[in-house]
């Protein structure tokens, strides 16, 4: 028996219709249990993660990094060291409005108030070696720069673009 386009349409519009019933109906069952579970063991909203912080912005599970490496921490067990990729937990909370610094354990934050002084290297100033009369200028160290490799193919020595 061959049936139409439309006959076909009808019925699965009829089986979505039954199946939207079934679920409603199975919806209504689950809602009734968990309502059951919640007054039983008086589960509260942030319990179940539907408190301030939404089910998406749940902490993850704390990973085993030791509480003396971690430099930033949030204070619901989850650490990180500061080395490698940010955490979940971390990049969710600067995305939603914190600040990195806001996570600074307590002993990097002392650490970190600057009590402590950086050695800081002293640059040395760089010596020009050769120049062009169009501004450009090279030391000597590092590849050549695409100017000196053209003066020289052009003709010059570098005896003659030295300063």
């Amino acid at each position: 028996m061959t049936q139409s386009y439309n006959q076909i349409q009808k019925k699965i519009e009829a089986l979505q219709r039954q199946a939207d019933k079934l679920k409603s109906k199975e919806v209504h069952g689950v809602v009734a249990r968990i309502k059951v579970a919640i007054s039983h063991y008086g589960l509260t909203a942030e319990q179940l993660g539907l408190g301030s912080r939404s089910a998406a912005a749940k902490p993850a599970p704390a990973r085993s990094v030791s509480t003396q490496s971690a430099k930033y921490g949030d204070g619901l067990g989850n650490s990180w060291s500061g080395r490698g990729p940010r955490p979940h937990w971390l990049r969710d909370a600067i995305n939603a409005g914190r600040k990195l610094e806001e996570f600074l354990t307590g002993g990097v934050a002392a650490a970190s108030s600057g009590t402590t002084k950086k050695k800081v290297g002293k640059k040395r100033p760089s010596k020009v070696l050769y120049r062009d009369g169009a501004g450009n200028s090279w030391s000597g160290r590092g590849p050549r720069p695409r100017w000196l490799k053209d003066a020289i193919a052009g003709g010059k020595t570098l005896e003659e673009l030295m300063r």
